[in-house]
């Protein structure tokens, strides 16, 4: 039992926790630096259903989470409608701006991966419908 104990202290200080930027500018001088792609997360927290569920389905898997804490820089661009939530200026601003660039149909979910120059190379319409191990095994596809 106390074996037990040690190797799952072990495991959750060992499991690096994943970041959810949402600053793009911030994002791309990481993903430079690390050489790691990006991951673009459109999303209406408080009101989209397909989006709550990529989230908590998908996005906080430990299968997906483990994999993005060491290959991925992401980026969530929400834009919730309940007053409660609403963001700062500044942060409605960048959503507005990368969905500009990046989601100008206004698109929820919408899930993109690109590179650190902005190239992108997989976007992920709605909810993917598939298992934590399937999306990750796409994202994976796309390391070098």
């Amino acid at each position: 039992m106390k074996f037990l104990s040690m190797l799952f202290l072990f495991l959750l200080i060992a499991i690096k926790p994943v970041t959810w930027l949402g600053d793009i500018n911030t994002a791309t001088a990481e993903a430079v630096k690390s050489k790691e792609l990006i991951m673009i997360n459109f999303s209406g927290s408080d009101w989209c259903g397909p989006c709550i569920r990529l989230r908590k389905e998908i996005l906080e898997s430990d299968v997906f989470t483990g994999y993005a804490a060491d290959h991925l820089v992401l980026v969530r661009a929400d834009f919730p409608r309940q007053k409660k939530n609403q963001l700062d200026k500044e942060q409605v601003k960048r959503n507005e701006a990368l969905a500009d660039k990046y989601n100008p149909e206004g698109k929820f979910p919408f899930t993109l991966l690109i590179d650190a120059q902005g190239k992108i190379l997989k976007t992920w319409d709605g909810f993917p419908n598939e298992s934590p191990e399937q999306f990750t095994a796409q994202v994976r596809s796309f390391e070098k």
